[in-house]
């Protein structure tokens, strides 16, 4: 156990290797009641969070939801965000980091306008994650729904384990880059849910999942994690993640800024690289181009789906897409191909 954030957080129950493997080829739990929770309605929530955000929430259905950046005045990403449509207009529920919670509750606030309420749901609710091939078969006979009608994305308000709370959704989602759902229910009712899902998942290989696993599963899949590979001083475009920027949808806080980026072009790239050997990068260590320092790895680890290092690095937007690259690792340098992302994508169903 660590603390994370204010949080006494598990890393592991038995091991990682054990954990990560169990999600790429069974199922595994987490307990993800960290992330932040918050609600936010009342006339003109629509148009409020369509400017705090740069994806473009007008496209949402009802219990649709999406992936966003929440960034400053100039475009410096505070938080990367899940955004879901409510019933009804002006409401959403949102998600947020937990290491960021409090400033983005700040800033929101804030930002909101007058007659838009925001309500931090985060105490009186939890969240768990069901992740891995075999999550909906263990799922489904304490659903009240039918789980393969419920597309990526989108969530159902139902009762779970005949457990109908304020709180009760399933939502498509998940941190590992495997099929899964997540589970928001209220506090109260979380622990005997856990429990539950344990002795239910037991005879499809269900593990519980501490923190390690969730980022070397995410990792492989390419996701980015808040503090690591990216930040205040970066744009999405940046990291890859310009796809969550829709300019044409108006003005929003940081589009100017977003814009001059898209326009004049990134001042770095982000890139995914294999590592030489048995070699293992971490966050800060400096990526070379020959003599040349043309960059910083933001995660590293080694991939047991894959069987060798990988990373993530931020590099500098001249530095060629086939160069060969190394990192420095406690004086020494290991070499380092770059390669597309994610390293890891799970198979196609039939």
């Amino acid at each position: 156990m660590v603390e994370f954030a204010g949080w006494d957080m598990p890393i592991q129950y038995s091991n990682m290797r054990d954990e990560h493997t169990a999600v790429r080829q069974r199922a595994g739990l987490f307990d993800v009641s960290h992330m932040g929770r918050l609600e936010i309605a009342g006339p003109g929530a629509d148009d409020a969070v369509q400017r705090l955000v740069t994806n473009n929430v007008a496209r949402l259905a009802p219990a649709q939801s999406l992936y966003t950046m929440l960034c400053r005045d100039d475009g410096g990403i505070l938080d990367d965000l899940i955004v879901m449509k409510s019933a009804g207009q002006d409401a959403y529920y949102v998600v947020v980091n937990a290491a960021t919670h409090g400033k983005d509750v700040a800033w929101m606030r804030t930002h909101l306008g007058g007659g838009v309420g925001l309500d931090d749901v985060s105490e009186q609710s939890a969240l768990i994650a069901l992740q891995g091939p075999r999550a909906q078969a263990i799922l489904q006979p304490l659903s009240s729904a039918d789980l393969s009608a419920l597309k990526p994305f989108h969530v159902a308000r139902q009762e779970i384990a005949g457990v109908a709370t304020s709180t009760s959704y399933v939502s498509r989602t998940g941190y590992t880059g495997e099929d899964g759902f997540e589970l928001f229910v209220d506090s109260a009712a979380a622990p005997a849910l856990w429990d539950l899902l344990l002795s239910a998942g037991r005879s499809e290989g269900l593990l519980p999942c501490g923190l390690g696993a969730r980022d070397t599963l995410r990792l492989e899949a390419g996701l980015r994690l808040y503090g690591q590979d990216m930040d205040e001083t970066t744009d999405p475009y940046s990291v890859g993640l310009g796809w969550t920027v829709k300019l044409d949808k108006g003005d929003f806080i940081g589009s100017a800024a977003l814009r001059h980026v898209k326009e004049s072009g990134a001042p770095r790239r982000f890139a995914g690289l294999r590592m030489a050997g048995r070699a293992i990068a971490r966050h800060g260590m400096s990526v070379l181009c020959g003599d040349d320092v043309v960059g910083e790895v933001t995660s590293g680890t080694f991939s047991f789906t894959l069987g060798y290092g990988i990373a993530t690095a931020l590099l500098r937007s001249d530095v060629p897409s086939d160069a060969a690259l190394q990192v420095e690792i406690r004086g020494t340098r290991a070499g380092a191909e770059q390669v597309p992302l994610p390293f890891y994508k799970r198979p196609a169903t039939t």
